[in-house]
């Protein structure tokens, strides 16, 4: 079944909704960036400025994440200020049956990793489409790398089987430049047998910052898809 923009778009509002109704009052929350967060975000908002709400701080994922916040009037806050992060709330690019992701789509999946590995409760909220049998099978793994260090990574990656591609920008001339002020290699590998050992071996390169594998990490994930015709949110 194809699904058009907007039925997308409307599963992705809800199951933002969904993730944002489990947040109770004096809450820390990391707020994590893409389209189906923003959902996530905005229903916050709505839900502080309506008083059902009180007392929770945002913690930011990324540049995004935290104008949306403002916009929306949530308490933002830094892990400096905070000793705890009860729930994050994030995206991904993939989700494979064990719960295993591949983020930073957004070039935001370092700080996602920091701040939603953190997390008393790690929800991801994700449209139908992200769901894979098998990971990388859609979407390359985002390695974050320090600019100077781009040739030499860029070879060990290819050394480990790895096809990788500098990000570039959309309407902006040259690379994407992270909130680090890093470049993003987009990696694909023809098949990724055992992503913790991948994940791990990524990070090991010398001038590697992340990588958008994320193994262990996600608690509970939200999913909107189409049933019969109608959105439901279901979980795994």
């Amino acid at each position: 079944m194809t699904i058009s923009p907007e039925a997308i778009k409307q599963l992705k509002q809800e199951v933002g909704i969904a993730a944002a109704r489990r947040v109770k009052s004096g809450m820390v929350v990391g707020l994590g960036t893409g389209s189906t967060t923003a959902f996530a975000i905005a229903e916050l908002g709505a839900r502080l400025a309506g008083g059902e709400l009180k007392d929770i701080v945002g913690i930011p994922t990324s540049f995004q994440a935290s104008v949306l916040g403002k916009k929306y009037g949530i308490p933002l806050r830094t892990l400096d200020d905070v000793d705890r992060i009860d729930i994050a709330i994030d995206g991904a690019d993939e989700v494979d049956p064990a719960k295993t992701l591949i983020k930073g789509g957004g070039a935001a999946h370092t700080r996602e990793k920091v701040i939603d590995s953190l997390a008393g409760l790690f929800i991801v909220v994700v449209d139908e489409s992200k769901l894979v049998d098998k990971l990388g099978s859609t979407f390359a793994v985002p390695v974050e790398v320090l600019p100077m260090a781009i040739a030499p990574v860029t070879r060990a990656v290819e050394k480990l089987g790895g096809k990788p591609e500098l990000r570039m920008g959309i309407k902006k001339d040259g690379p994407v430049i992270t909130d680090q002020g890093n470049m993003v290699l987009d990696v694909t590998f023809d098949n990724i047998p055992d992503a913790a050992e991948l994940e791990k071996t990524l990070n090991n390169i010398p001038g590697v910052l992340e990588n958008g594998l994320f193994v262990g990490v996600a608690d509970l994930i939200l999913v909107g898809e189409f049933k019969d015709g109608n959105p439901i949110i279901r979980e795994f």
